[in-house]
Parts: structure tokens; C-alpha cells; sequence
């Protein structure tokens, strides 16, 4: 595996635990949880929370995944994307997305938006009763 590969394609940011959390399930589900790194907004204000941001950036991060679409997690990645306009910022991220996003080649351009469609096709509201027959 060369060094590019093993190094994590994409930044997952949220509030608390939501990173660790989604990327564990990605983990147990697909073994590809390396494809992420994670962060947490935990304590920090937004510039601290950009500076992680750029850190990750630097490390060749091209798609940063936040949980929120308006909250500081995205925030803090969008001010960053004024300075690298080629890195896509993700909100709202779910579980399909990320596991789309684990499975698509490393230099794939269209890789985030396809695992958007993902995400965006697995919600779904389900009303009434189960039967069971």
C-alpha cells in the first residue's frame, strides 16, 4: 500500500462523539474506517476548531464530513475551504454516506457527491403497523 493510500482521505467533524461514533460503525461494517479521520468540536471554539480543519487539510484530507449543516463544525470547514477552494465540505453526513464514500477510489472527483446521493436515498419515514406475516 503506498503511503497516499494509508494516509485518511476525508475528515469527519461533529459535536461530542458523533465522529468516533459514525467511524466506528463504518469500522465494523466495512473494515475501512482508515479512510477517516475524526474530530470533535468538544470544548474548542471555531478557530481552534479550523485550525484542526487546516491541520487535516495539510495531511491531504480533500473532503471534510460535518454533522451539522449550520453548525460551527461546518463553519469552522467552510472558513478553511476559502483558502482551499479545491477541498468539498459535506453537511449533514449519515451513516450511508460514509459507508459509499469508504468503498470509492482514492482519486475520485465525484466520490462525495455520489455518496451523498447515498445518503440522501436511505432516509425514508415509515408510518403504520407491522405485520407479521
Amino acid at each position: 500500500m503506498s503511503d497516499a493510500a494509508a494516509r485518511p482521505q476525508a475528515l469527519v467533524i461533529g459535536h461530542k462523539d458523533f465522529a468516533v461514533g459514525i467511524v466506528s460503525a463504518v469500522t465494523a461494517i466495512t473494515g475501512r474506517g482508515d479512510v477517516f479521520r475524526t474530530a470533535s468540536n468538544y470544548g474548542l471554539d471555531t478557530r481552534a476548531m479550523e485550525a484542526i480543519v487546516r491541520d487535516a487539510i495539510a495531511e491531504g484530507v480533500t473532503v471534510i464530513f460535518s454533522d451539522l449543516p449550520a453548525g460551527s463544525t461546518t463553519m469552522a470547514a467552510r472558513r478553511a475551504q476559502r483558502d482551499f477552494p479545491e477541498v468539498t465540505v459535506v453537511t449533514g453526513v449519515n451513516l450511508p454516506t460514509l459507508l459509499d464514500y469508504a468503498f470509492a477510489a482514492p482519486d475520485s472527483t465525484r466520490a462525495a457527491d455520489l455518496a451523498v446521493e447515498k445518503g440522501r436515498a436511505a432516509l425514508m419515514v415509515a408510518r403504520g403497523n407491522v405485520r407479521a406475516d
